[in-house]
């Protein structure tokens, strides 16, 4: 072989590697592009390897707030003593780029000591934006490439009452705004919708306090929506205007309403630890709106995970038994199958066409095969020394882990 046809072969190899970070796929907010979990660029190894390869591993702070990702560079938000830091790294090397950090201190409730202090909220990418939402309510936008602040707004320290673990809920972009819901089941809550550039408010809606859950955004009777969970109902809030289009019962006596709704069709696919899962269709006769019940599992409960969605079945990891993973049919709600259980408290659950990825508090990622008639292990590995509550972020041949000390990026070649 020449010695140019091998120098060849090395820069073409250097540049495929490069590629696998360069152009990946954006994971710009809570569960990636639509907040359904799906991961569209994941490059299958043809043969699993015994333990996962650590490109780099780099200390961060605590918390739960998951990995936003653009191109070559990851951004996260994170305790650091009584501050809040938002970093932007480099996503090949995993040095920081630039930090910034402000103070908060905040005191959870004593039942929630075993908690993290936060941030619980993903922060959202949008237009060379980034948007962080900290645990005392403290929203701010900041320029994702410099880590310069354009804009801060701050809607108050949340009552820890029964909303033990302050502000939760992973900002959402609609329309061209940046939509925040904060509060707390003492004074309420409020639902608002900022322009993303300036900060001027745009709408708000005030109402029940928030529950722990994050919006998602659909559409229904052709109607946008922002469909989240209260701390004691679920809501249909119009996109444009903040109308309270419709309301759903869902009261819990811990207000943990935290699991992130499902659209299946024309449906949402709601849980609650102690409600079971239901099917609800949000239609709309006259001038009035209904979330009208479709079904209602009741012995199907999930706690802090939210389920993945493929075609007509779900896929998350009920409470019961310690942990047990589970398919379950959209249409009706019953159950195909579920491990055996002791999986662990939570799991953050991503999945491909083809592969599930189960990543529980214990720092276990579990590789499953995608199937609506057993449940099929392919793969586990151990990703982190500490509790692992944020969601993972998977691309090309790679899996960016946060756990409650550090980040880190694994390599499954």
């Amino acid at each position: 072989m020449s010695s140019r046809m091998r120098c060849t072969m090395v820069v073409g190899f250097w540049l495929i590697s490069f590629s696998l970070l360069a152009e990946a796929q954006d994971w710009a907010q809570w569960r990636g592009a639509n907040r359904d979990g799906v991961v569209k660029d994941f490059i299958t190894p043809a043969t699993w390897p015994k333990e996962l390869k650590q490109v780099w591993k780099t200390p961060v702070g605590s918390g739960y707030s998951s990995p936003v990702v653009s191109k070559d560079r990851a951004w996260i938000h994170s305790m650091n003593g009584e501050e809040e830091t938002i970093t932007c790294l480099d996503l090949k090397s995993g040095k920081p780029l630039w930090s910034k950090r402000y103070p908060a201190q905040f005191t959870k409730n004593q039942y929630a000591n075993e908690m993290s202090k936060g941030p619980f909220s993903t922060p959202v990418l949008h237009q060379g934006k980034l948007y962080t939402l900290g645990v005392n309510a403290v929203l701010s936008c900041f320029d994702a490439a410099t880590g310069e602040l354009k804009w801060q707004k701050d809607f108050g320290k949340p009552s820890t009452s029964k909303n033990f673990c302050g502000t939760a809920m992973s900002p959402v972009i609609e329309g061209g705004n940046v939509i925040v819901y904060t509060g707390d089941d003492i004074k309420g809550g409020v639902m608002v919708a900022l322009n993303a550039l300036t900060g001027k408010e745009v709408w708000r809606w005030t109402g029940e306090g928030p529950g722990y859950a994050s919006p998602i955004v659909a559409a229904f009777g052709g109607v946008r929506q922002i469909v989240t969970m209260t701390d004691k109902s679920v809501v249909g809030i119009a996109a444009k205007t903040g109308q309270l289009l419709w309301r759903l019962e869902w009261p819990d006596e811990w207000n943990e309403n935290i699991v992130t709704p499902l659209v299946w069709k024309n449906s949402l696919i709601l849980s609650g630890v102690r409600k079971g899962t239901m099917a609800v269709e949000p239609t709309k006769t006259g001038d009035k709106w209904e979330a009208k019940q479709l079904w209602h599992n009741r012995e199907l409960t999930m706690y802090m995970n939210s389920p993945v969605l493929e075609g007509d079945h779900f896929y998350g990891m009920t409470n019961k038994r310690k942990g047990s993973i589970f398919c379950a049919e959209a249409a009706t709600g019953k159950v195909l199958w579920s491990t055996e259980g002791r999986e662990g408290a939570n799991a953050a659950i991503l999945h491909t066409k083809d592969l599930l990825f189960v990543l529980t508090n214990d720092a276990g990622l579990i590789v499953a095969k995608k199937s609506v008639t057993k449940f099929e292990q392919l793969a586990k590995y151990s990703v982190a020394d500490s509790a692992t509550y944020a969601h993972p972020v998977i691309f090309g041949k790679r899996i960016l882990v946060k756990d409650d000390a550090n980040i880190s990026l694994w390599s499954v070649e």
